[in-house]
């Protein structure tokens, strides 16, 4: 038989566990869910018993999530950690990250998207162990520097391998320039990604440093790992499965940090082609989607306006866009009350970064 991966989920409020486990008993992986109420009692079992994952709370009486954090990452380097919290503070987001937290989330966001969160959490408990920095032998460089792009961090990464030294600059959640032993931009980047391990500071951002790169961070990761995997001899089969997850994880986070509920992409060309990202009832969804963007195409034409640009619509639950596209059209889900106006950039910003 085989055996289970063991979850511990820590926080104070006994109400809030109950709601956790019953969330996470959904999980298909089929977790063995343990709970405790105080920072002490968790990092006692931890020492007796091998968790795979651990969810924490931050603010807590005695020992809190900080200081707990502080300790997974000293004595249990191979453990994942995830902070659940209802503290929505940028400071304690940073702080979490600088510790080496795999996922950082809100409750709230939870509760909105548990689909979501069960999701991220699923994708996380199927990546493998490795070597890595901060001396958290399952963080990688490409995991550290998307976690601070993804919490659109300003910042420069000091990087350091024995004698070498590197610096990336990251503003606002984009990677502008990186630069180690003579070289920047691309090339640099290229170079010190390549490095398996070594120690790492967060300097003050500069935010006038000038921009040598223009690829979005995600583009950049993945082109990177591709090249290194390929370099490691990965059969065809290995190699697709590595980077259709690191997309997974991408999307999954980038979904996630917008704030949107779910996003369905339905292709124009191969009718098969369809994507969906935390929403639980997808045919009724491609459905809709692919009458909505015919519809849209159709009165464009009439109209001799063109293709139109969006379609909105919104009930007590919800609010939906659908962006027809060229080769797909994507339909982004939003909670109510912000206006169509800043929901259309959102939803602008989200698909134009989804295959970047």
């Amino acid at each position: 038989m085989e055996e289970r991966h063991k979850i511990l989920i820590l926080d104070d409020e006994v109400d809030w566990l109950n709601v956790c486990r019953e969330m996470l008993e959904q999980l298909p992986s089929k977790l063995e869910i343990h709970t405790v109420s105080t920072g002490a009692r968790a990092v006692a079992l931890l020492d007796v018993e091998p968790f795979r994952l651990l969810i924490c709370d931050l603010k807590m009486p005695r020992m809190d999530g900080l200081q707990v954090l502080a300790i997974v990452r000293r004595r249990f380097p191979e453990l994942r950690t995830v902070v659940l919290t209802a503290l929505d503070d940028e400071d304690f987001r940073s702080r979490a990250y600088a510790l080496g937290v795999d996922l950082f989330w809100l409750k709230s966001d939870m509760q909105q998207n548990p689909q979501m969160f069960l999701d991220c959490l699923e994708s996380l408990m199927d990546r493998g162990m490795g070597t890595g920095f901060r001396g958290i032998q399952s963080k990688s460089l490409m995991d550290i520097i998307q976690m601070e792009c993804l919490s659109r961090s300003s910042t420069v990464l000091r990087l350091t391998r024995g004698p070498l030294v590197a610096r990336l600059w990251i503003q606002e959640g984009e990677l502008i320039d990186a630069e180690v032993e003579g070289a920047r931009g691309e090339a640099a980047f290229r170079k010190i990604l390549a490095w398996k391990s070594g120690t790492f500071e967060n300097l003050p951002a500069e935010p006038k440093r000038e921009r040598t790169i223009t690829k979005s961070i995600n583009a950049l990761l993945l082109e990177s790992a591709q090249t290194m995997d390929e370099a490691t001899n990965l059969s065809q089969a290995e190699f697709i499965e590595r980077t259709d997850h690191r997309k997974t994880v991408w999307k999954l986070a980038l979904v996630a940090r917008e704030g949107a509920e779910f996003v369905v992409t339905v292709s124009t060309k191969n009718q098969g082609e369809v994507e969906m990202w935390g929403a639980q009832s997808i045919r009724p969804l491609v459905g809709w989607t692919r009458n909505a963007a015919e519809v849209a195409k159709r009165l464009g034409e009439r109209l001799a306006a063109g293709p139109l640009s969006h379609i909105a619509g919104d009930n007590l639950e919800r609010r939906v866009l659908l962006l027809p596209r060229e080769d797909k059209s994507f339909l982004v889900a939003w909670p109510p009350g912000a206006s169509a106006e800043q929901l259309l950039e959102k939803t602008k910003k989200l698909t134009a970064s989804w295959d970047s």
